[in-house]
């Protein structure tokens, strides 16, 4: 059923039930509300597909009888449930029903639903934003797939780390913003500040490891065996083998342009070039690609009973040999040239270099392209001491924060909840956060003009850092002279961590006119096409009918209504309403008839069901529309004296998209009674599959004195059904 019909409460119950449903709502507070809902749904294996409209969850279910209604009754989060035939089961949320969806298509157990629960997702025309990503992604796909496969594999080798980078990267820029402020000293000789150091070091000393983890565990290797090898170049013992004290074999050399120390020591006679590989991540991912080569090939010739000892026994030799005597160091050396290939760039052609990488970052990052710029900007941390990508980069992210924000301003100013909440969770995450992907996913790559209004932030942001830059040169630890902001540690570009930067107020300045542009040109000249625009009207008077309805008042009836001028609206002394007419001939029954559980539970208020022999819906009294929905099933009038009529054609109609159904008005019109509001074509919606019963309530019947239904009669098109007293 569309909006206007669905339900936020389920009235009912005597006393004791109702204490017991919130007996179990706070007993079952600590369980999330999606792990819940899939209990008492039966399981994930129950689930043959799971939809959700603006209020609803729809699951198609492999045995309804599974299902723990009196759970889900009692679960937090969950109004009201509607059994339906077929297997099919609907569990009433309200308006924060997509979060919910969200929230059960990530549990792990749904990881086998979520293929036909996303097939039954495009059937109703919305997108999840795994969808919007893998379209994205496939604009890549050419020729050439194994490219596409190894950006996949660079993005999945880091994403599973990325919670511990952005919780380090925030004690970082809390450190950062203390010493700034002289509240804790800079003193490597403070026990206190040693310790604090450790908690955010050890997550990027350790990085190789859980990069190692993660990329063999991408190649279906044993994750396990993978972090075990790349921990092996991090011993004390191997670290210990560039003493030359200790080791008279082992000559060092200092890289000038890196200022880093490299020594080559021998081992069975055979030189080995020795690196620190703490922090570096282009290692552990060559070491995996090989890894995963001698792994599954030693699978293929090792009987598998005795696979479980001799596959990790014989791959901790071969790639723990090939590791350090020539995967370790052509790592390193790939990850020292392209950092000092960058370097350069910013030296030599600053401006240029701070304007490409904010106005690239938007197309990398969707394609999961950005992995490796991340990856060079933690070697340059390791090799240069500092990192200058991460600057440009934020003009970049605040950029697509402002865009956002933009998005937030107009749908609190069109009154539209899915955007409202959907901007407003995207904007959090990435001012506190340093995330763009919610943001990205969410909104930006569903509505494509936010990338014309974003990149000119973009680019502005990258104007300035670069003008501030080169006016105002940082000098680094080294005591070389940089043109540009600096870092010397690897941080999610947010609020939180702009004190980590050198040269914080250029940075700052570079960072708020990205922001501000970009939220600028989308409050000003929107985001949407035309027809976008009046989907969001749509859904905005949806939401504010199904608010009305459950309240069972006309409070948030769009303002539009409320403010149409008197040449609309009629006279401003209103007729009362003591009869409600019949929106089609037919027979008439009582709600309880219907079909329809929230109907019949009289949720929606008081009113009739009609089995229609005619094809004409009418006007059942004269009044406003405040509601009429896009696929012509449903619709909303308000009376002049404020009674409040809902007409909803047949049951699950929705699902027709509009077809068979031939609208005659639009929202905010006025009608007379007997006025045609849609001519259905009954034969097609028989042949779908759903019932033509047309519903008709009194929305706000609690405000009224009484509703009385006249039921068991044959009526036409406008004849009395309802009597109303006020």
């Amino acid at each position: 059923m569309h909006a206007v019909s669905q339900v936020f409460f389920v009235c009912g119950g005597t006393a004791q039930e109702r204490r017991m449903t919130m007996y179990r709502k706070e007993e079952n507070m600590a369980e999330s509300t999606a792990s819940q809902i899939i209990a008492a749904i039966g399981g994930a294996e129950n689930v043959r597909s799971l939809t959700h409209c603006a209020t609803r969850l729809r699951f198609e279910l492999v045995d309804a009888g599974k299902v723990d209604q009196a759970r889900l009754d009692g679960t937090k989060g969950v109004l009201g449930t509607v059994p339906q035939s077929g297997d099919r089961y609907q569990v009433v949320i309200g308006g924060g029903v997509a979060n919910v969806y969200e929230d059960i298509m990530h549990l792990p157990e749904m990881a086998k639903a979520g293929a036909s629960a996303g097939k039954a997702a495009k059937s109703t025309g919305e997108m999840t934003d795994a969808e919007v990503k893998a379209a994205e992604r496939a604009k890549a796909r050419g020729k050439f797939a194994w490219l596409d496969s190894f950006f996949e594999y660079l993005s999945d080798s880091f994403r599973p780390i990325l919670g511990v980078l952005l919780g380090a990267s925030i004690i970082i820029a809390l450190v950062n913003l203390l010493i700034s402020l002289n509240v804790i000293p800079n003193d490597e000789a403070s026990a206190g500040w040693v310790f604090i150091k450790a908690i955010w070091k050890g997550v990027f000393y350790f990085l190789p490891i859980m990069v190692a983890y993660n990329a063999a565990k991408k190649l279906k290797v044993d994750p396990w065996l993978g972090g075990a090898i790349m921990g092996m170049l991090m011993t004390p013992q191997f670290t210990s083998l560039m003493d030359t004290k200790t080791f008279p074999d082992t000559t060092c050399v200092t890289n000038a342009a890196l200022g880093t120390t490299s020594c080559t020591a021998k081992i069975f006679g055979l030189p080995m070039l020795l690196s620190d590989y703490s922090g570096n991540v282009f290692v552990p991912l060559l070491m995996a690609a090989v890894l995963a080569v001698v792994y599954h090939g030693l699978k293929k010739i090792i009987p598998e009973s005795v696979q479980l000892v001799f596959v990790p026994f014989f791959c901790m030799i071969i790639v723990g040999a090939l590791t350090a005597f020539l995967i370790g160091p052509l790592g390193v050396w790939a990850g020292n040239e392209l950092g000092i290939g960058l370097s350069w760039m910013n030296t030599h052609a600053p401006f240029v270099f701070a304007i490409i990488i904010p106005l690239l970052y938007p197309f990398l990052v969707p394609l999961g392209l950005h992995w490796p710029l991340n990856a060079l900007m933690i070697m340059n941390i390791n090799t240069l001491g500092y990192d200058f990508i991460q600057g440009p980069m934020g003009t970049w992210n605040f950029a697509c924060f402002g865009a956002t924000a933009g998005v937030l301003f107009l749908s609190m100013r069109d009154k539209d909840p899915v955007m409202r909440q959907t901007s407003l969770g995207a904007l959090a995450a990435g001012l506190l956060g340093g995330v763009s992907e919610p943001s990205l996913y969410g909104i930006h790559l569903r509505y494509k003009m936010v990338y014309k209004r974003m990149l000119v932030g973009c680019a502005t942001g990258g104007v300035v850092i670069a003008i501030l830059g080169w006016l105002f040169p940082s000098t680094v630890a080294s005591g070389q002279v940089v043109h540009g902001v600096t870092t010397t540690a690897f941080a999610f570009t947010s609020l939180l961590t702009i004190p980590v930067f050198n040269q914080m107020w250029v940075y700052g300045v570079s960072i708020a006119a990205a922001f501000i542009v970009s939220f600028l040109m989308v409050a000003m000249f929107d985001y949407r096409t035309p027809e976008q625009k009046a989907e969001a009207k749509q859904r905005a008077a949806d939401y504010a009918a199904e608010k009305a309805a459950a309240k069972g008042k006309s409070a948030d009836a769009p303002a539009a209504v409320e403010a149409a001028p008197a040449a609309e609206t009629g006279t401003k002394t209103a007729v009362e309403t003591t009869t409600v007419g019949s929106p089609l001939s037919g027979h008439i029954v009582s709600l309880d008839e219907s079909g329809d559980p929230v109907f019949a539970s009289r949720a929606l208020g008081e009113g009739v069901a009609i089995q229609p022999t005619d094809s004409t819906v009418v006007a059942p009294v004269s009044g406003v529309l405040s509601t009429v929905a896009e696929t012509g099933h449903a619709f909303g009038i308000k009376t002049d004296d404020g009674v409040e009529v809902l007409v909803h054609v047949g049951i699950d109609t929705v699902k027709m998209n509009g077809e068979g159904f031939a609208v005659a008005v639009k929202t905010n019109q006025r009608v007379s009674a007997g006025d045609t509001l849609v001519t259905v074509d009954f034969d097609k919606v028989k042949e779908a599959g759903y019932s033509t019963t047309t519903l008709m309530t009194v929305t706000n019947t609690m405000a009224l004195a009484s509703v009385t239904p006249r039921t068991d009669i044959d009526v036409k098109a406008g004849d009395a059904v309802l009597d109303i007293q006020h």
